[in-house]
């Protein structure tokens, strides 16, 4: 029974998203432009992160396994 139960609210809940464009609630408005910019960027570009807000990686930092330098900061707890 509560398989069934989790089944139909996992359905219900994925139900729940709505595929289309973006608009601002209705009787408000989209953040005004920023300075020196003439018109305010849409919903969906607003949406969209800043290249510095999630960054591509563009290289693997470790290609195969090697020994670790010993870390003279890595100590014991102190008692």
């Amino acid at each position: 029974m509560r398989v069934v139960a989790a089944l139909v609210l996992v359905l219900a809940l994925s139900a729940c998203g709505v595929r289309r464009d973006l608009k601002p609630a209705a009787g408000k408005a989209l953040p005004p432009a920023p300075y020196g910019r003439e018109e305010p960027r849409s919903a969906n570009a607003l949406l969209k992160p800043h290249v510095q807000a999630a960054p591509t990686r563009q290289v693997e930092l470790r290609q195969r396994s090697e020994e670790r330098a010993d870390d003279p900061f890595d100590l014991p707890p102190s008692d």
